[in-house]
């Protein structure tokens, strides 16, 4: 996830806060309408300014989506994807941008990028001229882990899935004070079959878009995927599933901040975080619990399972073992990519916590056991 530009526990040193849009602001008018009035408009007053501002550029996305699906017409509807995408199934903050960007380095592979997810109403009219003239719109870097962001990195399609008015969790962001919403979108099953009709339609929509760019095979990273792996091979009956893992003790602060920082920088409310601890715990449980019954319906030679402090370790062996998994061709051509990338980042500094307290460690070693056992993680010292 990398649309976050707000200040939370466990920053980074040295790291300051760069102004950028709200998210919302991809939204096309139904989609939003439907945003605010389903929360019944409780919006901070501080946020007001948001909101007029939002409503207004929604109209335009609208206009936009119009015209580029008359230019267009059917061809985009009609578009196949040559292969079937690859898709990162870990959890948050277990190392997924980083495997989303060392997969990219290869000449094979191609991605959706931030500006494609946060307006996928209109990217293929505006993409080139407003990625050139307004790139200053954008922070230069993620605060919640202090990688590189721009509109021309890569990013979840969740969030394609929101600006497009679709069911997804991560519309929980913008009113965190209030229940959080479509739990139902993480694995589909519960939806209204025409609801679920619809999300599949929107979903296969936007990835057909990306074809007009790039045609190269698709390299798809969301954490909310893990629960869909029934529908996505539905839909792509020959795709991959990478799935990292990292150090749960560490995965669960970290997951703290960063919905934190989400919701300070992408809130339409000054948020509380009340219970924010006790979503992310039973939230995680759910994610694994869905795994498990989705890596059943996987063909052999189809998911990969990868540990976060393994690829940092000896990034060029897991990469290898990785390419040979899941039969992705030449690693060899791809290569002297990854060592230059991490030979480029070898300075880099991941955030640092404040230590668990003795009640929470405690906690998480009894809902998460069965994750820490099977991955081999044993529990911090204090």
């Amino acid at each position: 996830m990398t649309t976050a530009s707000g200040k939370a526990g466990g920053e980074a040193e040295g790291m300051r806060r760069e102004w950028q849009p709200h998210i919302w602001e991809g939204c096309d008018f139904f989609a939003w309408a439907r945003l605010l009035v389903r929360n019944h408009f409780a919006v901070g007053w501080r946020y007001l300014y948001i909101v007029a501002v939002v409503s207004v550029v929604s109209i335009f996305h609208t206009l936009l989506r119009w015209l580029q699906r008359g230019w267009y017409g059917s061809r985009i509807p009609r578009t196949v994807l040559r292969d079937a995408p690859l898709f990162i199934v870990g959890h948050w903050r277990t190392g997924t941008t980083l495997l989303h960007e060392l997969l990219i380095l290869d000449d094979r592979h191609t991605f959706p990028n931030t500006y494609q997810c946060l307006e996928p109403n209109h990217f293929l009219l505006t993409e080139r001229l407003v990625t050139r003239y307004l790139h200053f719109l954008m922070p230069s870097r993620r605060p919640m882990d202090n990688m590189a962001a721009g509109w021309d990195k890569p990013q979840e399609d969740e969030f394609a899935l929101c600006m497009m008015g679709q069911p997804s969790p991560y519309l929980t962001i913008a009113f965190p004070n209030r229940p959080p919403q479509d739990q139902e979108a993480f694995t589909l099953e519960s939806m209204p079959p025409r609801q679920r009709a619809a999300w599949k339609r929107a979903f296969l929509l936007f990835l057909q878009q990306l074809p007009f760019k790039d045609p190269r095979r698709l390299v798809l990273k969301s954490p909310t995927h893990r629960c869909r792996i029934k529908v996505l091979l539905a839909l792509f009956p020959a795709a991959g599933f990478v799935h990292p893992v990292r150090d749960p003790y560490v995965v669960s602060a970290s997951t703290v901040n960063l919905w934190k920082s989400l919701y300070e920088t992408h809130g339409l409310q000054k948020p509380s975080f009340a219970g924010l601890e006790e979503h992310v715990l039973r939230t995680f449980t759910m994610l694994y619990d869905e795994l498990e019954k989705g890596k059943k319906l996987i063909p052999p030679g189809r998911f990969h399972e990868i540990r976060y402090e393994d690829l940092l370790s000896d990034p060029v062996g897991q990469m290898r073992a990785l390419y040979e998994d899941l039969d992705l061709g030449n690693f060899e051509a791809v290569r002297p990519k990854i060592e230059r990338y991490f030979e480029e980042h070898k300075g880099y500094k991941t955030n640092r916590y404040p230590n668990l307290s003795d009640e929470t460690r405690t906690e998480i070693a009894r809902r998460w056991g069965p994750v820490i056992q099977k991955y081999g993680y044993a529990a911090p010292s204090r």
